[in-house]
Parts: structure tokens; C-alpha cells; sequence
């Protein structure tokens, strides 16, 4: 069959071969170029036993053009029939090169990036499995192994840590694709690799206890004692503020005031020359309401008093609410701070290198500040220990969209601090990962200072076009199969992998993994008995709000 009239383009063709061409270069365009393939070399290789060579000529696949001595990969994005002569057209993307070995040809010391191009007319060859290993081959630098490369089943997919941490990463993907455990995976890695790291994991939902028990430190409101002086002025604010429009600005203005004052009036407060309202400085809630009173029995006018009354009020209450204990205790006056960094940061670590902050216990209403002032304390402890060997520090945030949400970045302390450790966190040791099932939800640009993201399936149009937005050219490609994903499967691409790659899992140990399972509702809706007890106890607990 001649597949275009007039043309000997695919003369030299031998589709039984797989080590022959199956198409032509036809255009060239910068970063990315067009060929013609074969459509009867294809179907030939369709039944070979190379997997990789099964598979090529598909979306996503990788093909090869020789320049030289040289190897040029390229990754297909787009095909098309062209009617007019039978041939299949596709568009790729370069994606790097790599030596030609002058014993056997075959393909070596693959790197990014591209210095020569094809011509028009250039022969293309189809990827061996032989040349994935040397794709995707770790190099010198710290990797760790997270699963195989697609469609292989024994081609080992690495990240490179520093590259990765170095400049943040983010991993995306709809509810029920293996987030949570793929997250899980990632971070047993990095912890079997480095048992005296330093990560903070923010845990919105109580998943990760289950999954770090035996490596890491799990704290949740019954041990975190978290200080409540340990907050800057902006988040005093949003705790003990109740007014709005211009109230709130009187209302935060006598705060300050007798904030800085109860501050000073501490032993430790007396000892610093020019202390200010944001200094972590241990302070007593009975000295703060005592100097509201003073700075009220000032005034004259009696409807002036009322700031103040409502500034008394809310503190009274969070003092007199058990659920707030684990940040408001009157046991949490003492300076117990170089402990609390040390626990939360894992300063030594003693073999468990993770913190899971548990804030699912957390109430509602302070979560985000108590998240605002972990992240904070992260940023600001990497400044204030430059002078200090260095310890770099992973903050990881789950549920990121609700803390640095789309349009209202600059909205909250917590949307503030997370974002500025997005723009400047690497400067000082501090890498930020995000895990979001919603990244269209995700303030934006933050999501674009992450050097590496790893994409799962995403089922919801406006989150594949944010994450196609937000990665480079060269994996355009693979983002086309990002809804097409199978569970446990991603699209990784950025600085912590060589060239962009389809990825699937490992298999995390039942022991590792987070409780983050669906329920199984045709089998748990078998299981019967009991039920009075089950009610009884939670209601318990319910009233007591877990301190039962």
C-alpha cells in the first residue's frame, strides 16, 4: 500500500523491524516539531514483546531521531489522520538528548535539553525499553524510588529529593485516585532516606497517624501544647476580633496596646530592650484582661467601654472552653518554647523524622490560625538561624486549597505565610509541599512556584486546565492522558525528575499507609448489632468533645 503518493517517505520502512524507522521528521518549530508515522509499522509493533515498543506511536509515548552522533527523544502530543494520503501526523515535543554509543548505537548519558535539531526528511525510530532505562536512569544526586515507569514493569521511576524539595513540589489529584497513600509513599521515602530530616505534616482529616506511627512524632490536641503567646499580633486578631468594618480596626488597635503591655510586664519581656507586639514572648491572659479593665476605667464616656467589653468577652470565653485547651491552658505560661520547636522539628529527630500535626481536633474556627502559626513559625525560625548549621526544613500541607484558596491569598495570616514561603522559603530552607484535590481552588501563582508537580487523575476540566497551565511546555503531551489515569498512576514533570513521565505507584505496606480507605458500604451495612452501645458512647464523646 503506498501511504503517500509520489513520496518514498517511508521507502526504507521495515515494520517487522522494530529497530527500523517508523516515520519522517516534517517540520520543525522550536521547542516542538511534526512527523509522519507509519500506521502498518505501528500495528507490526503493536504485537511486539518490548512493552515500550507495543505501545509507541501512541499519545504520551517517546520516539527517537538521530543528529550525529547524537540521540534526540521527543514525546508525542497530538496525532491525526492525514485523509489525503493515509499517514499518521503527530506532533512531539523535544524533550532532551542523549550519546550514541559507537559499539552498538544504542542511546546514553540522556540529559535535558536539546542542541541540535532535526532536518526535515530525518528518520524517526520508536523507544526500546532498553532506552527508558537510560531515560530515566538515576543519576549521581539523592533519589528515591516511588514506583515503575508506564508502560513498563520493571524500569524504576526516581525523584530527585533536592532537586524536588529545592523548590517545592505539589501533588494534585480527585478524591479516590490514591492521593493520600501516594503522599504517604512519598514521605516514607524521604524518611527512609533521611531518618534525621526535618518534616512538619499538616494533617487536616487524622489520616496520617495511622501511617507514621512507627517513624515519626504524632501530635494532636491531647499532647501539641501549642502556646497561645507563641501568635503574632495579625493572628491575635483573628482569635480574640469579633467586630467588623471599622469596630474591627479600634477593636485591634486597643489590642495591641495591652498586648505589647502584658508582654512586658513578664520577666522574660522585661529583659528585652525594644520589644514588640509580635515578639514570641510568654505573657498571662489573666494580665491581658487585667489590662483591658485598667485601660477601660480610663475612659470617660460610657459608650466607649465597648471594645473593650468585647474584647473581654471572647477571651473570657476561649479560657473557659475545654475544647480550646490545648493552645489556651493557664498551664502554657512558661517559656516552653526551644522545646516546642525541637518536638515539632524534630531537633534531633531520634530516628523519627516526621511531626504529623492531627488538627482534625481542632476547632473549626482556629484551624486556620493554628496552621497559620506552624507555617509561620517554620518561616521564621529558618531566618532567624541563618547564623546556625543549617536545617532545612519540609512543611507539608494537606488540603492546601483551604488554606491558600483562589482570590483571597492575601485574606488571612494563614493564606499570607503560605504563599510567602512559596516565594521565598527556599531561600532559607524551607520547602513547602501542597496536597490539594481541588488545584483550580489554589491561590494563584502558588501553585506555579512549585519546581515539581505531580499530577493524579483529575476528573474536573478546570483543575486539568490550572495544572496544564502550571507545567512546562514539554509535558504537554502527558497532561492529555492526565484524565485517563488508573489509580495509583500520576504525571510527574519539573525539576525532581529528568524528563516528564508516567508513573505507577509502588504498593504501600498495609502498616504504612494512611486511613484514608472509603468505607465499604455493602459490607459494613451487613455487620448489625451493637448499636445502642455505639450511640450511647458517642454521644459521649460528643459532649465532652473528645475529652470524655
Amino acid at each position: 500500500m503506498t501511504l503517500m503518493p509520489g513520496s518514498d517517505a517511508f521507502a526504507r520502512i521495515a515494520p517487522s523491524d522494530p529497530e527500523a524507522a517508523i516515520g519522517r521528521v516534517v517540520a520543525i518549530d522550536g521547542a516542538s516539531s511534526r512527523v509522519t508515522i507509519d500506521p502498518v509499522a505501528i500495528d507490526r509493533l503493536g504485537e511486539d514483546a518490548d512493552p515500550t515498543l507495543a505501545a509507541a506511536g501512541q499519545v504520551g509515548s517517546l520516539v527517537r531521531m538521530r543528529i550525529g552522533a547524537t540521540w534526540l527523544i521527543a514525546n508525542i502530543r497530538a496525532l491525526r489522520l492525514d485523509m489525503a494520503d493515509g499517514a499518521i501526523v503527530a506532533d512531539i515535543d523535544f524533550l532532551g538528548e542523549g550519546d550514541q554509543d559507537q559499539a552498538t548505537g544504542a542511546l546514553h548519558r540522556f540529559r535535558r535539553g536539546v542542541t541540535r535539531y532535526p532536518m526535515p526528511g530525518t528518520p524517526v525510530w520508536p523507544v526500546t525499553t532498553a532506552d527508558l532505562r537510560q531515560v530515566y536512569a538515576a543519576g549521581d544526586t539523592a533519589q528515591i524510588g516511588i514506583g515503575t515507569v508506564y508502560p513498563t514493569e520493571d524500569i524504576r521511576a526516581s525523584l530527585s529529593v533536592d532537586a524536588m524539595l529545592g523548590k517545592h513540589f505539589a501533588l494534585v489529584g480527585s478524591t479516590g485516585t490514591g492521593k493520600s497513600t501516594a503522599t504517604a509513599l512519598i514521605l516514607h521515602r524521604i524518611c527512609d532516606m533521611a531518618p534525621h530530616g526535618h518534616i512538619l505534616m499538616i494533617d487536616p482529616h487524622g489520616e496520617y497517624a495511622a501511617a507514621f506511627r512507627g517513624n515519626g512524632a504524632i501530635l494532636d490536641v491531647g499532647n501539641l501544647q501549642l502556646p497561645y503567646w507563641l501568635m503574632n499580633f495579625e493572628e491575635h486578631c483573628e482569635v480574640f476580633l469579633t467586630a467588623a468594618g471599622a469596630d474591627r480596626q479600634v477593636d485591634a488597635d486597643i489590642l495591641a496596646k495591652c498586648l505589647l503591655a502584658a508582654r512586658a510586664k513578664s520577666r522574660l519581656g522585661q529583659e528585652i530592650g525594644k520589644l514588640t507586639v509580635d515578639a514570641p514572648v510568654p505573657y498571662l491572659l489573666s494580665d491581658l484582661t487585667a489590662i483591658l479593665s485598667q485601660e477601660m476605667g480610663k475612659m470617660d464616656r460610657a459608650g466607649d467601654t465597648a471594645p473593650y467589653l468585647r474584647l473581654k468577652a471572647k477571651i473570657d470565653e476561649i479560657k473557659a472552653d475545654p475544647r480550646y485547651g490545648f493552645m489556651f491552658s493557664g498551664l502554657l505560661v512558661a517559656d516552653t518554647m526551644a522545646a516546642f520547636l525541637a518536638r515539632v522539628f524534630r531537633l534531633p529527630g531520634d530516628g523519627k523524622p516526621i511531626a504529623i500535626i492531627d488538627v482534625s481536633g481542632v476547632p473549626s474556627d482556629i484551624t486556620a490560625v493554628v496552621v497559620a502559626v506552624l507555617a509561620r513559625m517554620t518561616f521564621d525560625y529558618a531566618i532567624w538561624s541563618r547564623a546556625e548549621p543549617r536545617r532545612p526544613i519540609l512543611l507539608m500541607c494537606e488540603e492546601a486549597h483551604r488554606y491558600v484558596p483562589a482570590g483571597a491569598d492575601t485574606a488571612s495570616s494563614v493564606g499570607r505565610i503560605l504563599g510567602r514561603i512559596a516565594k521565598e522559603g527556599r531561600k532559607y530552607g524551607v520547602s513547602l509541599g501542597l496536597v490539594t484535590q481541588r488545584p483550580s481552588d489554589l491561590a494563584e501563582g502558588v501553585l506555579s512556584q512549585c519546581g515539581t508537580i505531580i499530577a493524579m487523575r483529575l476528573n474536573n476540566e478546570r483543575d486539568q486546565a490550572f495544572v496544564r497551565a502550571a507545567m512546562p511546555e514539554g509535558a504537554r503531551g502527558f497532561l492529555d492522558s492526565i484524565p485517563a489515569l488508573r489509580n495509583r498512576e500520576a504525571i510527574i514533570c519539573g525539576e525532581g525528575v529528568t524528563i516528564p513521565l508516567r508513573v505507577a505507584f509502588d504498593v504501600l505496606e498495609e502498616s504504612r499507609r494512611p486511613a484514608s480507605g472509603d468505607p465499604l458500604f455493602s459490607e459494613l451495612w451487613r455487620d448489625v448489632g451493637g448499636e445502642e452501645g455505639i450511640v450511647a458512647r458517642t454521644i459521649q464523646r460528643w459532649r465532652a468533645q473528645g475529652r470524655g
